[in-house]
């Protein structure tokens, strides 16, 4: 059976052009800096976000993590929301990594209030422990893949300059928010100390993330992914799709936000279903199926008998999302096959 694969845009397959680039990529050892193509996809790279360096990691949680590590010392303060991805998916990295604590602050639709984010910055006190760093999410994907705007990091990058306190965003998805701002990505982070984004969701390369910031803050990242061993030989091979990926797959993440909003209005109008149609902003959908009277476990489990695949979201919560091997017939028979399961269950 063919399935219809909606639980998450990482499950993307490259694209021939990708396979392509892979099969004749130029090749040297990384971890000694001789990797040209490497080299040339962290130089883009850093080009496109306005920052001095770039790192090439194997994954965005292990990009959040050396962020972390190299902005931190044992013992502070993390700042992040209380959803974020960094916090609530990342096997409590934060602490068993960096050995930090969080101090988290519930969002609105994701994202952090800069008044909250100020309240929140520890004062020099011998008891309390050092705010160090301050981390956003955009999108935000508990939040259903909600934007932050531009106005909405410049306060809170103005924050950070004021107290001295770096700001790192997980912008596993920052494409997605800067196709629906109508901005570039440097624009959109440029107050940003550092920045992770994923060449494996939206933008379909096979495998990695990229870190950018300044050279030091690379410097330092790039010893402590050897320490986690993230240190990794003839990476020219993953580096070259992720490079195609930069270059042919950024336009048409609007394609994924356009089947998204279909895909999210066609379940609003199914009895059974309520979505927040507010939320959806890019390629995420979210969908309580609690007055269904099916379980999310029993109702994917259906939809799975039926050729279409979606992810449990926590409590009646259901996810879908979006990507570039979706197209309008998938979106359309999945919502058939959704209708006539939300009938059977009622």
């Amino acid at each position: 059976m063919k399935y219809i694969d909606l639980r998450s845009d990482t499950v993307t397959q490259p694209t021939e052009e990708m396979r392509q680039a892979m099969a004749r990529a130029e090749v040297g050892d990384d971890v000694y800096g001789e990797d040209p193509t490497v080299r040339r996809l962290e130089e883009k790279a850093a080009e496109l976000f306005g920052k001095e360096a770039a790192l090439l990691v194997p994954s965005g949680t292990m990009g959040n993590q050396l962020a972390v590590l190299a902005h931190t010392q044992r013992g502070d303060e993390v700042i992040v929301e209380a959803e974020a991805h960094v916090f609530f998916y990342e096997v409590g990295g934060l602490g068993a990594l960096a050995g930090v604590q969080t101090r988290t602050i519930r969002g609105e639709k994701g994202v952090l209030p800069a008044t909250r984010v100020r309240e929140a910055i520890r004062l020099s006190d011998i008891h309390f422990p050092r705010t160090a760093l301050i981390c956003l999410e955009n999108t935000h994907n508990r939040a259903g893949g909600t934007v932050m705007g531009l106005q909405e990091m410049e306060a809170i990058g103005q924050i950070g300059k004021e107290y001295q306190i770096p700001i790192h965003l997980d912008g596993a998805r920052i494409f997605n928010a800067a196709t629906y701002l109508g901005l570039t990505v440097k624009v959109l982070t440029k107050d940003m100390d550092s920045v992770m984004f994923c060449l494996s969701k939206g933008l379909a390369a096979p495998i990695g993330s990229m870190l950018v910031g300044s050279a030091q803050f690379i410097a330092r990242a790039r010893r402590l992914r050897k320490m986690l061993g993230g240190g990794m030989r003839q990476a020219g091979i993953i580096a070259a799709a992720g490079l195609v990926a930069l270059e042919t797959m950024v336009e048409r993440l609007a394609e994924d936000h356009r089947r998204a909003r279909q895909l999210a209005e066609g379940l609003a109008a199914i009895p059974g279903l309520k979505v927040d149609l507010e939320r959806v902003q890019t390629n995420i959908v979210v969908a309580d199926i609690m007055a269904t009277g099916l379980s999310p476990a029993v109702f994917l489990g259906k939809l799975k008998e039926q050729g279409v695949l979606a992810a449990a979201f926590g409590g009646n919560l259901v996810r879908f999302v979006t990507h570039k091997d979706i197209d309008d017939l998938d979106i359309d028979q999945a919502l058939m096959e959704i209708e006539r399961i939300c009938r059977k269950g009622r």
